[in-house]
């Protein structure tokens, strides 16, 4: 993510948002750049659907990620002071309880796998 308060071309801010994508695909049920939101070159919005099957409209930005929409698309609640979460690790930890579950038991795995290969 780029620093606090600089702003991405507009070109960049779809490669940004597939690479935070990439990073939770594995812990949501489905997340993607929304086709109907126009990004620019202040922030990108991106559809979310979490492991609860709860779905999401997050806005990305230079301020970082918060929830705009309840649902794909939807941006009823930019206009409220939701708070920004730096990463998009820190927002679903925040919304979603199979998150903090699906994060824990990989990396529990990763941990034990890294005991095991000490051990042998």
């Amino acid at each position: 993510m780029s620093e606090q308060g600089q702003v991405l071309g507009k070109e960049t801010w779809p490669a940004e948002a597939e690479s935070a994508i990439s990073d939770i695909r594995k812990h949501v049920k489905a997340a993607n750049i929304s086709p109907q939101l126009k990004s620019s070159n202040q922030r990108i919005f991106i559809n979310l659907t979490t492991l609860e099957n709860t779905e999401y409209c997050i806005e990305m930005s230079a301020a970082g990620f918060r929830v705009v929409g309840r649902k794909y698309d939807d941006t009823a609640l930019s206009t409220i002071e939701n708070m920004n979460y730096e990463t998009p690790y820190a927002l679903l930890n925040s919304i979603s309880q199979k998150y903090r579950e699906s994060f824990g038991g990989e990396l529990m795995n990763k941990l034990l796998d890294l005991a095991k290969n000490a051990e042998g």
